[in-house]
Formats: C-alpha cells, sequence, structure tokens
C-alpha cells in the first residue's frame, strides 16, 4: 500500500477510485481484505486531513458518476470529518484536557509491560498484532479494523483510551485532533456517554474474510465512564478583510490554489512546518516526513503559479513581521502552539466549514440530515 505525498497522486486516486470502485462502496465497504487490496474504499483519507484535496471536490466529483441517493453513503463517510472536526471546535476544551490527560497518564505507564507488548506487537491476539505492524508500516488502518483495534485496547487489553489515541496519531497519515480524538472516546463509551463499541470475533472474522484465529475478547465489558460533560463554546467563525496581508498556510490546508481564497491578492504565502520539537504528540519518522513532502509539494505548485512563498518552521512565524493572516488550522497543534506564544491572527474560515459546524451541536445522525443542504452550497 503506498500513499505518494503529492497532489498529483491525490486527484488520481480520487479518479480511479470513482471511475472504478465507487458503485461498490456501500456494499464492500466494512471489509477489511489486507492492505494490498484497499480497492473497497477511497483510502483519500491522508490527502484530505492536509486539505490536498478536500470534501467539496470529493463530493463534486462523485455526484458527477452517480445520483445522490446512490452515492449518500459515501459522502456521509466523507462529511464524517467535517462534522468531527465542527464538534469540537464547538467544544475545544475536550482536546486541551485529552492532552493534559494524555501526560499524566504517559508518565503512568511508561513501564507498563501490558502497554509495551501493545505497542509492539507482541499480544496474545494475532489480529491485533497484525494490526500494529501494518500501522507502523504503511501509516493507514482500514476504519473497520480502527474500531476493532480500539476496542481491543481499551476493553481486552484494559489500557487508556488516551494511550491508544496517541499511537494512532504518531503512526497514522491521517491522523487529525478530531477525528481521532472524538473516535476513540466514542469507542470507549465517553464520546456518547453509555454508548461504546465492543469488537466481537464473529464481525472480525466476517469482515476479514477469514484472515485471523484465536480472537479471544472481552466482548462484555461495561463502557468506560467519564464525569466531564461539555458545553458548546460560543464562536465567531467569520472572515475579517483580507487586503494586502501575508498568508499563514498549515499543514490542514494545502493546496492553496482550489482553497476559497484562490482569487485573492496576498503579498507572500507562508507555508509552515511542524517539527516534533514543537508537538505535544511526537509523531513517526514516516508521518513527520509524509507531511514535509506535501509542504514541498504545495510549494512547488506555488511556485509554478508565480505565487511568492516560503516555507518556515512554526516558530519562526513571530519573525514574519505584521499584516498577517491565517487559513485556519483547526484545534489541534499548531492552534495550541500560536495559543501557547500568544501568537494572535486572524483567521480565514472555509465556506463548508462556516455552513456545516452550525449542524455539529448535536449528534451525527442529526447532522447528516443537513447534508443535501450543504452541498447545496456548493455551488
Amino acid at each position: 500500500m503506498k500513499f505518494d505525498a503529492s497532489k498529483a497522486a491525490a486527484l488520481n486516486k480520487l479518479e480511479n477510485f470513482i471511475e472504478v470502485n465507487l458503485a461498490e462502496y456501500s456494499k464492500l465497504r466494512n471489509f477489511d481484505f489486507g492492505p494490498e487490496k484497499r480497492t473497497n474504499v477511497s483510502c483519500l483519507s491522508p490527502y484530505i486531513t492536509h486539505g490536498v484535496i478536500n470534501e467539496k471536490e470529493i463530493i463534486e466529483k462523485s455526484l458527477s458518476k452517480f445520483s445522490f441517493s446512490k452515492n449518500e453513503k459515501f459522502i456521509q463517510e466523507v462529511l464524517w470529518r467535517t462534522y468531527w472536526k465542527g464538534w469540537l471546535e464547538l467544544r475545544p476544551n475536550v482536546w486541551t484536557d485529552y492532552l493534559i490527560e494524555l501526560n499524566k497518564i504517559r508518565k503512568d505507564f511508561k513501564d507498563n509491560q501490558n502497554y509495551n507488548n501493545a505497542i509492539e506487537g507482541k499480544t496474545n491476539i494475532e489480529c491485533f498484532n497484525y494490526w500494529v505492524n501494518e500501522l507502523k508500516e504503511n501509516n493507514y488502518l482500514h476504519n473497520h479494523t480502527r474500531m476493532w483495534f480500539a476496542s481491543i485496547w481499551i476493553f481486552t487489553l484494559e489500557l487508556p483510551w488516551q494511550l491508544g489515541a496517541e499511537f494512532f496519531m504518531q503512526h497514522l497519515y491521517d491522523g487529525d485532533a478530531a477525528s481521532n480524538t472524538l473516535g476513540w472516546r466514542w469507542v470507549a463509551g465517553v464520546q456518547t456517554q453509555g454508548k461504546h463499541y465492543l469488537a466481537s470475533e464473529w464481525n472480525i472474522k466476517k469482515f476479514t474474510n477469514n484472515r485471523f484465529n484465536n480472537i479471544k475478547l472481552n466482548e462484555n465489558a461495561p463502557p468506560k465512564v467519564s464525569e466531564k460533560t461539555y458545553s458548546i463554546v460560543k464562536q465567531d467563525f467569520s472572515n475579517k478583510n483580507l487586503d494586502d496581508r501575508n498568508l499563514l498556510i498549515f499543514e490542514n490546508n494545502l493546496s492553496f490554489e482550489t482553497s476559497d481564497f484562490q482569487n485573492n491578492e496576498f503579498k507572500k504565502i507562508y507555508i509552515i512546518s511542524n517539527k516534533n520539537e514543537t508537538r505535544s504528540i511526537k509523531l513517526s519518522e514516516n508521518v513527520i516526513k509524509f507531511k514535509s513532502l506535501l509542504i514541498d509539494d504545495q510549494k512547488q505548485r506555488l511556485n509554478d503559479k508565480s505565487i511568492s512563498c516560503e516555507t518556515v518552521h512554526i516558530n519562526e512565524i513571530k519573525d514574519i513581521g505584521e499584516k498577517v493572516i491565517a487559513l485556519y488550522p483547526n484545534v489541534g497543534e499548531s492552534l495550541d502552539y500560536l495559543n501557547s506564544n500568544s501568537l494572535k491572527f486572524d483567521f480565514l474560515y472555509r465556506k463548508l466549514d462556516q455552513y456545516s459546524w452550525q449542524y455539529c451541536n448535536k449528534g451525527f445522525f442529526n447532522f447528516k440530515n443537513y447534508i443535501p443542504k450543504i452541498i447545496s452550497t456548493f455551488n
């Protein structure tokens, strides 16, 4: 399984999936046939996470092939990430509290043998060990497998979900604060209080085509409990005046030329890289390299259009000077760095986010009722 770090590769993957495999998506999407047989899912998430291609591009492409009714499940899955981001934007303290909890738990489990066996793929559960190695090697896991993995981690291996979420963030090409953190919370039972996800032997066997044996799991564990509740924080996602400014682009918006702001004039574009020394969660070498190559690809595409641009590390932002505006980096590591260093900028928000985040105040089943309205804003 290969993810080339370029917009061209992303568009090629999108085109091939829409033309060849989208028709069977609803029927086959839950099957994990193995890393060399991924044609039943799009594998676009590493590019969506970094803004190399966006939800609008993907959905419009899919609707040019099939009607909304034939395409609905795929469109819902594409917009899950949009929903998770919006949900977290309305409750940013969930991410802040997660990092605080993680920092304490890390110390407690530093020398825990059960934890070390899990991250090294040395448990007594064959499928779990396989997925650990697959994750480290390919930096990707099928979505259904992520659910099984998280459930086994939490309820069979009895490890804190916070450490599992960190392990995913370290190794996934598509890891982001919203989808990853909230996904692990959901499996544990603290995202929707009292509702958790329990992996089962029959389900894993069925949807992996019986690739694994000896799957002995705790299939009766109760959900985890959290006494914390989070109220919605009222925020302003409107765009400010952007005339005659330097523009900052973070790792979640690496396709300026197809953004809502492509026709605006900026003095210069600064593409911001974020290495491990300025991250709370230290990423694997593969993931850092993937991000770096995507940044290089964005810079090259801007150069090809004769747009003045430069790549700088996040700790050099303070040297750029005045008249700076930024494409919004979303709740996560980059925004944390800006806030912790008192770097205050006006942000530019995507039209899709401005419109759809108002529907992220409740669960996804409420959100999906508004998907036709969200799509109608594309034109």
